[in-house]
């Protein structure tokens, strides 16, 4: 065989393992979201989401010179075939964290919190429990820096009996070797917030729940966000669904500062706009925000899946809930949210 053989022989070997890869290892389901046409509207992608297996979906788009719109398609309870609901709470799960970042941004700002300063200084008591909490800065704690490790990883932390108080989440890290040198890494954990939000409340002498109330909820008039799914009429709240289990799951009940709050996607997005176009913080809280943390997120719980983000380009907010976790359900609903990007980029540009 001559080289030239050779090297058509090997191209097609790996044309061949590159195949097989993907018919073994890439859902199809999956594959199929990515790569269709894109629909002609917005709600054509948000219809045919019941298709690719997601039970419910609401997407709120907040479009700079347009009435912002809510679309809904699937189930808000698929028990009582009640279909989804563009006002319905939701668990926004990790979007929660955006809003206590804000509050600390904001005491920052006010020469109330020091965000260089350590664990040690303002919680010396926890500190003794968590190595190397002298060189944790509140800084490394918002941008995930810290090393602590993550309590839903803890031997002991039940996803559908969770603990119910923020000291028992964090005595599952108690004690536990960090796992980096703080500030030489980034690794999410949802530790860090919980931790935030007990300095937040030493050194401004409230909770960060009326903080959050004070700088942010009464003054963007967020009548439809509350601090825990307790505080909700629970037929409103959207029913949540695990892939391959056959039950719902919104009673299960979750605590600390990292992932409790409920929320409607309008409300949400009303959050996401006010933090991005300067109008929640003032122009030195917006340069120490930008060097902190995010300007959207997304969030998982079992049984939901949430993303809020800004996009620049087209002065649009997307929020988008589902509510499904587990087996590909996070890969369609991201593939389903960037096709509703896609859709909107591609309008404005014909227009």
């Amino acid at each position: 065989m001559n080289r030239l053989s050779a090297r058509s022989f090997l191209l097609a070997l790996i044309a061949v393992a590159s195949l097989a890869s993907i018919v073994l290892f890439v859902p199809w389901t999956f594959l199929g979201s990515k790569m269709a046409p894109l629909p002609a509207s917005i709600s054509g992608q948000v219809d045919n989401s019941p298709a690719l297996g997601l039970d419910g979906m609401i997407v709120y788009i907040d479009e700079q010179g347009q009435p912002p719109v809510t679309l809904t398609a699937g189930w808000h309870n698929k028990e009582l075939r009640q279909p989804a609901s563009g006002d319905a709470y939701f668990k926004i799960a990790s979007i929660s964290k955006l809003y206590l970042a804000v509050v600390a941004v904001k005491l920052a700002a006010q020469h109330h919190l020091k965000l260089d300063n350590t664990l040690m200084d303002y919680l010396p008591e926890m500190a003794a429990d968590i190595p190397g909490a002298a060189n944790i800065t509140v800084r490394m704690l918002l941008q995930h820096r810290s090393g602590i490790p993550d309590y839903i990883d803890a031997d002991g932390f039940d996803w559908f009996s969770p603990p119910t108080s923020p000291a028992d989440l964090l005595s599952l890290v108690k004690n536990r070797p960090l796992a980096f040198t703080p500030g030489t890494r980034y690794s999410y954990s949802n530790s860090n917030y919980v931790i935030v939000a007990a300095i937040i409340d030493r050194v401004s002498g409230k909770s960060y729940r009326e903080l959050i109330d004070d700088k942010i909820l009464r003054p963007l008039k967020l009548e439809n966000t509350f601090f825990s799914s307790k505080e909700v009429n629970m037929a409103r709240l959207m029913s949540g669904y695990i892939k391959g289990l056959d039950v719902d799951v919104k009673p299960v009940w979750f605590t600390g500062a990292s992932s409790e709050m409920v929320a409607t996607a309008a409300d949400t997005g009303k959050f996401i706009r006010a933090l991005n176009n300067g109008s929640l913080l003032t122009s030195q809280e917006q340069r120490i925000y930008g060097s902190v943390y995010e300007f959207g997120h997304t969030g998982l719980l079992p049984g939901y899946s949430s993303i809020a983000r800004y996009h620049q380009d087209i002065d649009t907010v997307v929020v988008q809930f589902v509510n499904n976790s587990g087996d590909d359900t996070w890969a369609l609903s991201e593939a389903n949210y960037d096709r509703v990007v896609a859709i909107i980029r591609k309008r404005r540009k014909e227009n």
